[in-house]
């Protein structure tokens, strides 16, 4: 069974509601892996990566509380509810354990996720995230999540009075640029949310504002990646959201951070930036290796 042709869509029973994840089969021994997307994503990201996977894997991808599909549960927000959802997809796929892999603040979710749940997550994926850096005790979490963000924040904001007009606002992004494929379409036309001449983004302010402060500011979410039980791979953009040359991590900025090399490896993406490395490729068959690595290790 083709990975694309082998999608659907479920819904699994959480804390308030139900969540709605999406699912791309594999062959019918094919492990399972879950994987979390960004703050500000959902689960069509992974679609790439999916088809990458070529059947070796069943890739599990929900609409995180506050996204997507999923947009209507209600708080809490924030990285430790994310990390009780994925439990509750194992609980719902009668799985006792799986390998989790994360995008940005995904990474954060599968870190988070290992370090509260040991006995029910295996072997880490992080793709440009997870791996926090230090920000003032003080800082204001809006105005860093504006700055950060730039565009995919700023759309939260903002109403769309057509499709075409959604599609455009993501092709000037220059992130995606030069990367604009089907999945990338998907993935964006998936978010909107209402009726045109109204559309809007499907992502929660809420969500995003407590999510951003736990990555940001929540000293348990940004020690989770040295949690004991921690095995992971870390694959990082050399390049930024903007598509700019300085991405979130470079060798000098891992460097800073005490992570135990027989639990983390890391390893760049030439070319990649924050976006690319996981819905386009080289990224996406980058990521796909991981995975499957993760599920035999």
């Amino acid at each position: 069974m083709s990975p694309m042709n082998g999608y659907d869509v479920f819904e699994v029973p959480v804390d308030g509601g139900v969540l709605t994840v999406g699912r791309w089969s594999g062959g019918p021994d094919a492990p399972v892996v879950l994987a979390a997307h960004g703050i500000t994503a959902n689960h069509r990201a992974w679609a790439a990566v999916a088809r990458a996977l070529n059947g070796a894997v069943t890739l599990v991808a929900p609409d995180l509380r506050g996204r997507g599909r999923s947009n209507g549960l209600p708080e809490p927000f924030g990285v430790s509810a994310h990390a009780g959802d994925m439990v509750a997809i194992l609980d719902e796929l009668e799985l006792p354990k799986a390998a989790l892999a994360g995008h940005s603040m995904g990474g954060f979710v599968a870190t988070a996720a290992a370090a509260d749940h040991p006995e029910r997550f295996g072997r880490l994926v992080l793709v440009d995230g997870g791996l926090s850096m230090p920000v003032p005790p003080a800082a204001d979490v809006d105005a860093m999540l504006e700055a950060f963000l730039g565009p995919s924040m700023a759309r939260l904001s903002m109403t769309f009075a057509s499709r075409d007009e959604y599609r455009e606002f993501w092709q000037a992004h220059p992130a995606f640029a030069d990367s604009w494929s089907e999945d990338i379409e998907t993935y964006v036309q998936y978010d909107l949310v209402g009726e045109e001449p109204e559309l809007r983004s499907s992502c929660s302010k809420a969500a995003v504002r407590t999510d951003g402060a736990d990555i940001l500011l929540n000293q348990r979410v940004i020690d989770a990646i040295q949690a004991p039980a921690t095995h992971a791979a870390l694959l990082w953009a050399p390049r930024g959201l903007l598509n700019e040359s300085q991405g979130l991590y470079d060798e000098h900025r891992i460097g800073l951070i005490d992570l135990d090399p027989d639990r983390v490896r890391v390893a760049a993406v030439p070319g990649a930036n924050h976006y690319s490395i996981l819905l386009a490729d080289p990224g996406a068959s980058a990521v796909a290796r991981e995975i499957v690595a993760a599920t035999s290790a």
